[in-house]
């Protein structure tokens, strides 16, 4: 048995039985009580590997991965909760589109690129590429999926261009190397598997990522470009 194997056995049995001590009385049989005439004795006999009808597990090794499996179900609860989009009632497609990439943005599976262009609180028309997950991280998107704020991009993000005082600044972000110096236009590399994300309408977007035109009342023109990495982990 390989190691993957062994631990895939190991979690079966975990998950079957709530305590070390229901997995050793597991592997008693009447037979065992009827002769040993102890419960106690039974089990460290089980425990010490002399009788029983199964693989041998050790305490530690039981309790360890026992521990393991809760921790990681707890993330997986706390992380579901964690959702600021949950239990919204949202009418606009755009946060519709931004709350179906929550989770997969939050938790790698997916690293999505927003472009946005409209007009902030002072009229001036703005437009830049955002780096979602990287907002998830540094900022409360709670203002936006209650209807209170509207996303916009700003300075900091991967891009930012204000039509009106001719404002242009690209920042890399943890996620993205920003190539802005490309003749053919702005582009984006996802730093994990290092795959080029092309944000120019007229060109493909790149291995394995996808642009989609959001119709919503909120921009005049909203776009989400996602990319799912294939590097191995």
């Amino acid at each position: 048995m390989d190691q993957d194997e062994a631990l895939m056995a190991l979690d079966n049995i975990v998950t079957q039985f709530n305590t070390y001590e229901d997995f050793l009385d597991s592997q008693i049989t009447t037979v065992d009580l009827y002769y040993l005439e102890d419960e106690s004795l039974a089990r460290q006999l089980v425990e010490l590997g002399y009788r029983g009808t199964g693989e041998i597990i050790k305490r530690a090794d039981f309790e360890a991965r026992k521990a393991a499996i809760e921790i990681a179900r707890l993330a997986e609860r706390t992380q579901k909760k964690a959702l600021t989009s949950a239990g919204k009632d949202l009418k606009d497609n755009f946060l519709k589109a931004l709350a179906v990439r929550e989770e997969d943005n939050r938790n790698g599976k997916v690293s999505s690129v927003i472009f946005i262009r409209d007009k902030n609180s002072h009229g001036q028309e703005v437009s830049g590429y955002i780096d979602y997950a990287h907002r998830l991280k540094t900022q409360d998107f709670e203002v936006y999926f209650n209807g209170k704020r509207r996303l916009l991009p700003r300075p900091t993000d991967l891009s930012f261009y204000n039509w009106d005082s001719h404002t242009a600044v690209c920042n890399s972000t943890p996620n993205y190397q920003v190539i802005a110096d490309n003749p053919e236009g702005l582009l984006f590399k996802y730093k994990r598997d290092r795959k080029i994300l092309n944000v120019d309408p007229k060109a493909q977007p790149g291995d394995n990522s996808t642009r989609i035109p959001i119709q919503t009342d909120l921009y005049i023109q909203a776009i989400i470009f996602d990319h799912i990495s294939r590097r191995k982990t």
